[in-house]
């Protein structure tokens, strides 16, 4: 405001110097001055229009800084709600994996299980029918039974027999 004062009496100034060649009197003096009160007040008017302008344009830009910063939060939100829903996904993913692992390896312990107490099972069974065909059709039984006639003679042969459970 006072740059705009000290301009007008600047310009009054030279104003009297170039109409130095003219009588200035207190008269035009005192007009002069009114011209420049009228200018002052009309500039003012002006800037506080300008500044009530301006003012509401910052309103109006803080305004919409808030208007942005909820839509971001908005979204920030959205994103945030997103990733925990990306998250649960993985922790079922990764409880469902850990639940295959336990079938197939339960599957695979009992496969293997079965497979050896089927081994198991069939080779006793195939020995016992070997030592059975032996025996029944074998000429072990036969030995058996001269070894235990020769036992009613001779009591060595009935003592050994007798040793191993045979008599």
């Amino acid at each position: 405001m006072k740059k705009l004062i000290l301009f007008f009496v600047f310009f009054f100034f030279v104003s009297c110097v170039a109409l130095a060649g003219e009588r200035v009197t207190n008269e035009m003096i005192y007009q002069k001055l009114l011209e420049i009160e009228k200018r002052q007040t009309v500039l003012e008017v002006q800037f506080r229009e300008f500044k009530d302008y301006v003012d509401k344009r910052f309103e109006q830009i803080d305004k919409r800084f808030e208007e942005l910063r909820a839509d971001m939060n908005a979204r920030f939100e959205q994103v945030n709600h997103q990733f925990e829903q990306v998250n649960h996904q993985f922790e079922q993913l990764y409880t469902f994996l850990w639940i295959i692992t336990g079938i197939f390896t339960t599957l695979t312990l009992g496969v293997i299980g079965f497979a050896y107490w089927d081994r198991r099972t069939i080779i006793r069974k195939a020995s016992e029918e070997a030592f059975k065909k032996v025996e029944d059709e074998g000429k072990w039984r036969v030995l058996l039974a001269a070894l235990r006639e020769l036992a009613r003679e001779d009591a060595r042969v009935a003592r050994v027999l007798k040793d191993f459970g045979l008599l």
